[in-house]
């Protein structure tokens, strides 16, 4: 214990009680071994501070320790003729310090204010134990765009090499995390472990998109399917269906597949189907014979309102 308890606390001498209090406050939830376990130094300090607060924030043991009567471990002082008498009855006893934890208790009510509702009992009864939820773990997960609408089930490795399996909803969003209870970090004394935080990371899918609730994804139709309609396959991300082009389509104009989208609470969404037509790769003399009798006899400028607006 070192010679001057007011040094231990950092404040001087002529210090009011409240400014002890404070400055005790201070130390204690810097010091305190719930905050560094393991951290053996940090634990002698505390224990340090602990004692010197246990006689210099009591006021009839400060004003004993101001007059000489008692040192800072709080052990009586030489009493000229009558001190082996003196220390070695009640009255001696009563000032003698263990400066570790046995002075914990006598400031439970003190450690209630310090850590508010996290202090919780501390096992058998005896004095306060001072108890902190874990903190909450942060990871970050790739999924396929897939796995993300449909929904999956999958496991990731925790820094500690064990295994963490998780669910992925259907119709999870980038950017969405997701929190699993408890599989965080663990709490300190009666505190509970805290929860694992995963934010997800959707890869992007080569055909389709999301808007919403709703796919997109667009389908390349021939020259002859855009004149004469027909029955196409179509990927959705459920699997392939079939999907009616009627005759005349556009590039550019939407089919809509009901319910094809993502479910979702208030029903599934709609899968939207974009076309475009798409000539041969190689024009042969039949496509421009006929191409260029068909233009003569039935010509048409598709450019008219654009040239009304421009």
């Amino acid at each position: 214990m070192a010679d001057d308890l007011y040094s231990v606390l950092g404040v001087a001498k002529t210090a009011s009680a409240a400014d002890i209090t404070k400055a005790y406050r201070k130390l204690a939830k810097k010091l305190h071994p719930d905050l560094n376990p393991g951290d053996k130094a940090a634990e002698e300090k505390f224990k340090t501070i602990a004692a010197a607060y246990g006689i210099v924030g009591d006021e009839e043991k400060r004003g004993r320790y101001d007059r000489g009567e008692i040192d800072a471990s709080g052990q009586e002082r030489p009493q000229q003729r009558y001190y082996r008498e003196y220390a070695g009855g009640e009255e001696g006893a009563r000032y003698r310090s263990t400066a570790g934890y046995e002075d914990i208790g006598a400031f439970s009510d003190l450690f209630g204010d310090l850590f508010g509702e996290r202090g919780g009992a501390r096992a058998g009864g005896g004095g306060r134990r001072f108890s902190v939820r874990g903190q909450d773990a942060q990871y970050r997960l790739e999924v396929d765009f897939l796995d993300a609408v449909n929904g999956t089930k999958t496991r990731i490795t925790l820094p500690d090499g064990g295994p963490l399996d998780v669910t992925i909803p259907h119709g999870v969003t980038d950017g969405q995390v997701l929190r699993l209870k408890g599989k965080g970090n663990p709490g300190m004394g009666e505190g509970g472990p805290g929860d694992a935080l995963i934010g997800i990371a959707v890869r992007p899918h080569p055909v389709f998109t999301r808007e919403g609730e709703d796919i997109l994804i667009e389908v390349p139709i021939t020259l002859d399917e855009a004149v004469l309609g027909g029955k196409i396959e179509v990927p959705t991300i459920a699997g392939r269906v079939f999907a009616t082009v009627p005759p005349g389509s556009n590039t550019g104009q939407t089919l809509r597949l009901k319910g094809r989208g993502i479910k979702a609470k208030s029903g599934a969404g709609d899968q939207l189907v974009k076309l475009s037509v798409v000539m041969p790769e190689r024009i042969d003399d039949d496509l421009k014979a006929f191409a260029e009798k068909w233009r003569e006899s039935h010509g048409y400028d598709p450019r008219r309102k654009l040239k009304e607006q421009a």
